[in-house]
């Protein structure tokens, strides 16, 4: 990362327990060099082992990418970064409204059967990311599960994580996949309107329909990273950290950029 990118996230950070005084022993390499080397592996795709000898040892990045996933860091780190975000573009820090939708994914041969499925309907094997966005297209929730598993059956869950984590959430917008019992549970049990977009009979051809294409704006940046083009992951906790590493790559970037001029 650049200098500026490095000066813009670097206070956003968690802060180790050695320097909070509980213990533990200092970082052996630098968190910027750290961080770099992770972007990298989600940026290119590489295997863990194929790190590039400019970065600190492979099993070294591994250990602290498996930490910052078992103790949801790095779900902390990307919360702050789209708060930080949403402020620099005139927005609260939490949203109150929302997107959500699914993306079947080819599994490698390392996924195990217990965890990935056939999509029908996609005709993949593989998983299926479920995610939640806000109006922004900055991620609020995601979840990794096998390809058939329902969008309604993982859309309950998901809301109840993201209605519980973002308590300002009061609309969301689905597509007709998500039509039936699970709109009238979002109402009573979340408090939450689930809002179906849905698409004309009468249209023909490729139509940007309102705020649906938020959410596969998401899916088309997080196909620039070649380590998401296939799940590769054998724990979906390992695909999810993945997501929300390559939303940090693109929320760094942004942050950095000069504030345009106003008149």
């Amino acid at each position: 990362m650049t200098d500026a990118q490095w000066a813009a996230i670097r206070p956003l950070l968690p802060v180790p327990g050695w320097m909070r005084g509980r213990g533990g022993r200092p970082e052996g390499y630098c968190h910027r060099a750290i961080l770099d080397a992770v972007g990298y592996l989600v940026d290119n795709g590489i295997k863990w082992r194929a790190m590039p000898a400019d970065f600190p040892p492979w099993d070294r990045v591994y250990a602290f990418f498996r930490r910052w996933r078992d103790h949801a860091l790095v779900k902390e780190f990307h919360d702050r970064l789209r708060g930080r975000v949403r402020e620099k573009l005139g927005r609260d820090a939490e949203p109150t409204a929302g997107v959500i939708d699914s993306q079947s994914i080819k599994a490698d041969a390392v996924v195990d059967t217990d965890s990935r499925g056939f999509d029908g309907g996609k005709l993949i094997n593989g998983r299926k990311r479920h995610v939640v966005v806000d109006t922004l297209g900055l991620l609020l929730g995601v979840m990794v599960t096998a390809a058939d598993v329902g969008d309604r059956t993982a859309a309950r869950v998901l809301l109840e994580r993201v209605a519980a984590a973002h308590h300002r959430v009061a609309l969301v917008w689905a597509d007709g996949g998500y039509t039936g019992s699970l709109v009238e549970y979002c109402l009573a049990t979340l408090a939450l309107v689930l809002a179906i977009v849905k698409r004309s009979d009468d249209i023909r051809g490729f139509v940007v329909l309102p705020k649906r294409w938020i959410v596969e704006r998401l899916f088309a940046h997080l196909m620039h990273s070649r380590r998401l083009v296939r799940d590769f992951e054998r724990r979906t906790t390992s695909a999810e950290a993945m997501v929300y590493w390559s939303m940090i790559g693109l929320m760094t970037r942004r942050l950095a950029r000069s504030r345009p001029a106003q008149a």
